[in-house]
């Protein structure tokens, strides 16, 4: 929205998942007074975009908004790039896309693409560092679920061995007073409600000539502090 983008047009995966990306993102477009200007839904798991994509071009939408996930993230970004969606001046959201959907359809259709993410392998020494060591494991760059995880797991480890005592209740409170700067996070918390807080970052998919290296697919246009990009906390309502 920031970059001009205030008309979007939704191709959304016809189920729980897609519906509820369509509606959120609506609902942050429409607050900061652009426009949906249409939508439609693609069966979960189909191989052909074609009739989608082309209601996507004539809408004339500024923002083609993929709100699904997996393979038919890479399949509608392949074909969108195959009827030409952004060589005619429309720009691609992917709602839902992880890196290796990005390296599934390799830069020449993928560059250009606008997605949000909280983990880039490239983005400090740390994070560079531990992704070489998976890397040398899985011979797959890491996603940002796959980073998370291995954050998460080592902050609870970290407690339990400052404890000396892996008690639930004790190492959830260590958990909580810990702030979290490792290879995933640089200012991580986690609130008082078990959700764990951290900057995300708005990337755009590089083009084929500015790509150096296998796996340099972002360019990172914005750093979303934390606060800004999760829920607030809701207080905690018990039933009598």
């Amino acid at each position: 929205m920031a970059q001009g983008g205030d008309s979007w047009f939704f191709l959304t995966a016809d189920f729980a998942f897609g519906h509820a990306m369509q509606r959120d993102a609506s609902r942050f477009v429409e607050a900061a007074g652009g426009k949906v200007v249409g939508s439609v839904r693609h069966p979960f798991g189909t191989a052909d975009f074609a009739s989608f994509l082309l209601q996507a071009q004539s809408s004339h939408a500024k923002i083609v908004g993929l709100a699904n996930a997996r393979d038919d993230t890479t399949n509608s970004i392949k074909q969108a790039a195959e009827f030409g969606i952004v060589r005619g001046g429309q720009r691609l959201a992917a709602l839902g896309a992880f890196i290796t959907n990005v390296h599934a359809v390799g830069l020449a259709g993928a560059q250009g693409l606008l997605l949000t993410t909280s983990f880039y392998w490239d983005r400090t020494k740390e994070g560079r560092q531990w992704s070489k060591r998976f890397f040398a494991r899985r011979r797959v760059m890491s996603t940002q679920a796959q980073a998370g995880v291995y954050s998460a797991v080592a902050h609870c480890l970290r407690a339990i061995d400052a404890l000396g005592s892996d008690d639930a209740n004790a190492v959830v409170v260590k958990m909580r007073n810990t702030p979290i700067h490792d290879f995933f996070a640089d200012r991580g918390f986690v609130r008082a409600d078990g959700r764990m807080v951290h900057d995300m970052y708005l990337v755009e998919v590089e083009k084929l000539e500015e790509s150096h290296d296998a796996w340099d697919y972002y360019r990172i246009l914005k750093i979303i502090p934390g606060k800004e990009a999760f829920r607030p906390m809701r207080p905690l309502v018990v039933a009598p």
